[in-house]
């Protein structure tokens, strides 16, 4: 292991030495150790957390594991699965097919993937479409699909333009930065350089959102490469390029800070009828986040990193507190127990029987990580992490080659016959059922950035040499700590179904630097041993700082004991939490395969084989430490998700409520008279199941 230790530090070190000479230029780091890896350069305030170099970062366990089912599953073969839209005919590879978005979604999520498992195979089909972006790039500076010379002929299915639109590109520069991160190719940096210099000549007459309304909605993802890139080369022209994004970007802080008001939309897509940028001031004030039907949800899970991206130049606290204030918001009028909200497609209030889209999921995740790393908030590290471990495993299938559409807190029968989302005329009926194509196939494609970009923000460096882990999970990691020592840390942890994380550190040589840890709101009275010796630590703003001479072979234990509680939702239901994990009734399921021969192809209905209509008195939620039995099942470390190998069961009382019916196949409408007798229940982790009742009936006690 030592052997292997040392020969692939002798290649990642080439990577981060590289870095080194970036940002030990940064006038701003002021620390006695110098920061290892890229670093914010003035103007731009300087970030707490420090990206690592793609693939730094390993999964193992079941995450590890997580990762392989998605290469064998559809992220690894979406090419052969979706080969009309992703095949050799996309506009990414210079092809006259698709031209728009899905190709660069594929992507974002493919190259990552082949990085952190170091798999040769996948990295030969991401590079495809990385090398044609890089030596395809016009004279004027332009990247992307050759537009037509001539409107095209239409074909179904098929989003041939606009080739010139801005937001597809915005996805290929996610893409281009991973892929530098992980090789240090200066082909990126010269390609992204002649690209934002034309970008920055084009907007004036050439707006975000000349061709679409999704760029000024989703610039906050330009703006952050052009950031990254200008800390790597210094070019003022890039800060000047931001300062007009900025501007012509939806303006989504003062969204996100205005109060509910009376206005309510005349149709459900009147909010991407408005007018473009320059924007109408009147329009703007309407908005916010209360409204229903409201904003467009993969929309606002993208905006919401927007203003935080750009407090790295405005150093004004009031784009986090806006950020803040649009969470707590959305919580309040759209959310549901698993951290999400609901949006079919636009924001559609808190009904747990509503659903929420999986690249909502996909794009709050990326969100959150970036405001995270930019804030060191460890608040929103809370909040990823219960997305993850609760609302993203469960809306794919455990092979990962069939997803949802929709998923829903409340689900108990997955069919065609489901009726009730604000947007579903042209969806067949085929929004929650599990298939490749069902719904809108825009999730095929972007649900493969979500568990690889989860690996990659499990650890960072610190500006003063030092390493953080924020997230929790099977893994381990390599970096450049102190002055310049190798650090390989092996976390090792059953999280989130267990309360203790163990740390081993390998060190080429004993070394002085600050490990810093989160504890979440949820944990109480959390314990740190080093060595097994308990020590004192300050929990400052969820983040304990352990400073101290480092010895090789060290060993950190991080206790975040877990406690039960109840929390309410839509019209007084409640739902079962413990630490990170939400919990779920237990319905076993039959799964029915149905081909209708259309454009959705065959799916996978699931109906319940269980009953589902229980409440929950008040008596149990007064007293949950004594009403509910937690039970560890055996476990080995494997895949956790799904009924048959969930790792940790609760067991409680409750009642079955028969007037609770299904109506349009959504379980609805209760009467919580004439109650059936008490009977003990299973709830599951929520990431473990299909169907599932999550928001609870509370029944008052008499």
């Amino acid at each position: 292991m030592r052997k292997d230790f040392y020969f692939r530090w002798s290649i990642f070190l080439l990577i981060s030495l590289g870095l080194l000479s970036c940002s030990s230029e940064n006038p701003q780091e002021s620390t006695t150790l110098q920061a290892h890896y890229l670093s914010n350069r003035a103007p731009l305030k300087p970030n707490p957390y420090l990206e690592l170099p793609l693939g730094s970062i390993k999964p193992n366990g079941w995450l590890k594991e997580q990762l392989e089912r998605m290469a064998s599953g559809m992220t690894g073969n979406l090419d052969t699965v979706y080969p009309e839209v992703v095949g050799e005919r996309n506009g990414w590879l210079g092809g006259d097919g698709d031209g728009w978005e899905r190709g660069p979604y594929w992507i974002d999520g493919l190259l990552p993937l082949a990085f952190i498992l170091d798999d040769d195979e996948l990295r030969e089909k991401a590079m495809k479409w990385v090398n044609w972006t890089l030596t395809h790039q016009a004279e004027s500076g332009y990247i992307g699909p050759v537009p037509f010379e001539e409107d095209p002929t239409p074909e179904a299915g098929i989003q041939k333009g606009p080739r010139k639109d801005w937001w597809p590109k915005m996805v290929m520069l996610k893409i281009l930065k991973q892929y530098y991160q992980a090789t240090h190719d200066a082909r990126v940096i010269e390609v992204l350089t002649k690209y934002f210099h034309y970008q920055l000549n084009e907007l004036p007459s050439h707006p975000l959102d000349e061709l679409s309304f999704w760029a000024n909605r989703r610039a906050g993802d330009n703006l952050e490469v052009i950031y990254w890139l200008y800390n790597i080369t210094g070019d003022q022209k890039l800060l000047d390029l931001g300062e007009l994004v900025q501007e012509q970007t939806f303006p989504w802080q003062q969204v996100f800070e205005s109060e509910p008001n009376d206005y309510v939309f005349a149709d459900i897509w009147e909010y991407n009828q408005g007018k473009r940028y320059p924007y109408d001031a009147t329009e703007i004030s309407r908005l916010n986040l209360a409204q229903v039907p409201g904003l467009h949800t993969v929309n606002v899970a993208q905006g919401l990193k927007q203003p935080v991206v750009y407090y790295q130049k405005s150093g004004d606290p009031s784009a986090v507190n806006s950020v803040k204030n649009a969470l707590a918001m959305l919580k309040k009028y759209h959310g549901q127990p698993q951290g999400m909200y609901g949006g079919d497609e636009p924001l559609h209030g808190n009904s747990p029987v509503q659903g929420i889209e999986f690249c909502s999921i996909s794009e709050e995740m990326f969100s959150l990580e970036t405001i995270l790393k930019i804030t060191g908030d460890a608040s929103f590290a809370d909040l990823l992490e219960k997305i993850t471990y609760n609302a993203l495993p469960t809306q794919a299938s455990d092979d990962f080659t069939s997803r949802q559409y929709f998923q829903a807190a409340n689900q108990v029968v997955l069919s065609d016959e489901m009726d009730y989302s604000y947007e579903t005329e042209h969806h067949g009926g085929t929004d929650f059922v599990f298939g490749e194509l069902t719904g809108y196939p825009c999730c095929t494609t972007n649900m493969h950035q979500s568990w690889p970009k989860f690996v990659q923000n499990l650890f960072y460096a610190t500006p003063d040499a030092g390493v953080a882990a924020l997230l929790y999970a099977p893994s381990s990691v390599e970096l450049l700590v102190g002055n310049g020592e190798r650090l390989q840390i092996k976390e090792t942890t059953g999280f989130p179904f267990r309360e203790s994380i163990q740390f081993e550190l390998n060190l080429s040589a004993t070394s002085d630097f600050p490990f810093h840890l989160r504890i979440p709101s949820w944990a109480v009275n959390p314990t740190i041993l080093i060595n097994g010796e308990s020590v004192a630590f300050e929990n400052k703003n969820g983040i304990a700082i352990i400073q101290r001479t480092w010895q090789d072979g060290d060993q950190v234990e991080l206790n975040l004991p877990m406690q039960l509680k109840s929390s309410t939702w839509y019209e007084g239901m409640v739902a079962i939490e413990r630490g990170p994990l939400v919990y779920s009734l237990k319905i076993e399921g039959e799964t029915k395969t149905k081909d209708r021969n259309d454009r959705f192809r065959a799916f996978q209905e699931v109906y319940p084989l269980d009953p589902w209509n229980y409440g929950l008195k008040e008596s149990t939620l007064n007293d949950l430490e004594s009403s509910v039995k937690v039970q560890e099942n055996p476990w080995d470390g494997s895949y956790p998700w799904n009924l048959e190998n969930a790792p940790i069961q609760l067991t409680l009382p409750a009642y079955q409520i028969p007037s609770w019916k299904l109506i349009n196949q959504a379980s609805t409408d209760l009467n919580l008279e004439n109650l059936g007798e008490g009977r003990e229940v299973v709830l599951v982790p929520y990431g473990t199941t299909t169907l599932r009742i999550t928001e609870f009936p509370l029944i008052k006690s008499e």
